[in-house]
């Protein structure tokens, strides 16, 4: 298994997130400046996750963290997580916030991986922070 950075218009990393949208993600758009990376195992792109400069200074956003079914519980989107935030902190943003779907496995994933949930006035949606500047001291 291996991370790799992705160009948004890279034909792997459609197919994944037109596979997530399928599932009930969110819409897309190539110009929302975001770095996107790509997890593959076997040769086969399995997982896909972005990451995106806020306009607060030190702040990113993470989105997009999707893994295809058949390859999910083997801890890649955990992995993903990590990389998404080792590439924001190499940019000088240490603050880490994402919105995901009000869905068990993945707020449990957050939580799990060291966000905190920060109020959110849509109930379908959990919105979570992480300061990672922590970390590296």
């Amino acid at each position: 298994m291996w991370i790799e950075a992705r160009p948004v218009l890279d034909p792997e990393l459609g197919a994944l997130i037109a596979v997530q949208q399928h599932e009930g993600g969110q819409g897309f758009a190539t110009d929302d400046c975001a770095e996107w990376f790509v997890t593959v195992v076997g040769g086969r792109a399995v997982a896909c996750g972005a990451w995106q400069p806020l306009p607060e200074p030190g702040e990113a956003e993470l989105k997009r963290v999707y893994v295809r079914p058949a390859f999910r519980g083997r801890g890649i989107a955990r992995h993903m997580i990590l990389a998404l935030e080792e590439e924001a902190l190499a940019a000088g943003r240490p603050v880490i916030r994402l919105t995901t779907g009000n869905l068990p496995a993945a707020v449990a994933l957050y939580q799990s991986s060291g966000y905190r949930r920060i109020t959110s006035g849509d109930s379908s949606r959990v919105r979570f922070e992480k300061h990672l500047a922590a970390l590296v001291q």
